[in-house]
């Protein structure tokens, strides 16, 4: 794996194709992205077109966690959370909780809460 790799955070959706093909152009193998930078699709296509043996390229990614617990619990913990939002009527605000069943995941219950949520840039004063 290369100890050098071409990160594609916040490269907007309409350059991430011509960036990454640069990137590879310019001997990059490694490329880092993530389900919530939203470009998988660029990343994608320019793998295809880039014209490097896929084998050569390697590709990081980061995805929510949410996507595995959703996965391995089933639909019904999905629409058990759905069901307990639309009768709650607002979002949860930060910092509370709801507990639900855990369905087909190796534990009984499964803590779900929000936040913290930060607006704006984060600065070192925000994490003390």
């Amino acid at each position: 794996m290369p100890q050098l790799g071409y990160g594609v955070y916040q490269t907007p959706p309409e350059d991430m194709e011509r960036c990454v093909l640069d990137a590879i152009e310019a001997g990059y193998r490694l490329i880092d992205t993530a389900q919530a930078y939203g470009n998988e699709t660029g990343v994608g296509s320019a793998v295809r077109k880039c014209g490097v043996p896929r084998g050569e390229l390697f590709l990081t990614t980061k995805v929510w966690i949410t996507n595995a617990i959703h996965t391995y619990a089933g639909v019904q913990l999905r629409m058990e959370c759905a069901d307990i939002m639309k009768k709650q009527g607002y979002s949860e605000p930060t910092g509370k909780a709801k507990i639900t069943s855990a369905y087909n995941l190796p534990c009984r219950y499964v803590l779900h809460t929000v936040g913290p949520i930060i607006y704006g840039p984060l600065t070192l004063l925000l994490c003390d």
